[in-house]
């Protein structure tokens, strides 16, 4: 179900569009030959600027760090919903908000959901997290931006090809890297279920999270997390991992109680979020090869 979107949000659009326009006025001129796209998550935003590449210009909603399931939209996010051609979600619920955004917004333009053609576990939007399903996500974006551009529709399916090669063999490394890691260590606890279509595609064995649930806003009970502590025990996980957007405590206090190590800081994992723009694990690739790099290295030694 929708959030009902705050009216004090759609009021602060007028006072947001004037404030910013002259500082605006400037780049929207430099960007006019460019389609614009707005795109709500970090990995969503990575592709479309990986398949539009400088034939589009690309406003991201939900930055880096930030957790998408607890996501409040703003009235920049309007103003920039507003002034789109198109707006790309990654779906399966995850943008809960996005919808009464859009209206409030009056925007008029095309509508891409990513998950379109993705086989989904239930209730899961963790879509992007086999390289498969990016694949599909990416190829769904292609054939979206060269409906809204066909001027450029050559150069987006020459930037998908080569992109769908990059997954490809992100996929292939992916396999190679477990293929390493005994299966009996191939064990996973992470701060909440954010991984299910990664765990699928490389055969692991997820254990548990921190967080029992697909969203962060659960909570563990006492019983749940003396279970939780329990079952690491038993099956002689190694570790727990910790993610980007999460705060760490209570894995590490879980982690102490089952006396096995906590995976976190600079190689917390990426579960809902990229890295900074600009860095390596700023691109939804090399946030991938991030977390395939320090799983491996923590459960194979």
């Amino acid at each position: 179900m929708n959030r009902v979107l705050p009216l004090a949000l759609a009021a602060g659009l007028a006072f947001s569009i004037a404030a910013c326009g002259n500082s605006d006025s400037k780049a929207a001129a430099d960007d006019n030959a460019a389609l614009k796209v707005v795109a709500t998550t970090p990995e969503v935003a990575d592709f479309v600027r990986q398949i539009g590449g400088d034939r589009v210009a690309v406003t991201q909603i939900i930055k880096p760090g930030v957790d998408p399931h607890d996501y409040e939209p703003t009235p920049a996010d309007l103003q920039a919903i507003g002034a789109a051609e198109v707006v790309v979600e990654n779906g399966v619920g995850l943008e809960e908000w996005l919808d009464g955004t859009i209206e409030a917004a009056g925007f008029d333009g095309t509508v891409v959901d990513a998950s379109k053609g993705v086989t989904l576990r239930t209730d899961d939007p963790h879509i992007w997290h086999s390289p498969v399903n990016a694949k599909i996500m990416v190829t769904d974006i292609e054939e979206a931006l060269a409906t809204a551009e066909p001027a450029a529709a050559g150069t987006f399916g020459t930037n998908l090809t080569a992109y769908a090669t990059e997954l490809d063999k992100l996929d292939a490394d992916n396999q190679a890297a477990w293929a390493k890691v005994p299966v009996a260590q191939r064990k996973l606890v992470t701060n909440h279920d954010a991984f299910g279509y990664y765990v699928d595609r490389y055969q692991l064995d997820f254990v548990g999270s921190v967080i029992p649930s697909l969203d962060t806003s659960a909570e563990l009970s006492t019983a749940q997390l003396a279970a939780l502590v329990a079952k690491i025990k038993q099956t002689g996980t190694k570790a727990i991992f910790t993610e980007s957007s999460l705060p760490p405590k209570t894995a590490e206090a879980i982690a102490a109680q089952a006396g096995v190590k906590v995976i976190g800081g600079e190689d917390a994992l990426f579960g809902d979020s990229l890295g900074p723009q600009g860095t390596e694990q700023g691109t939804y690739l090399g946030a991938e090869r991030h977390n395939t790099a320090t799983m491996t290295a923590a459960l194979g030694g």
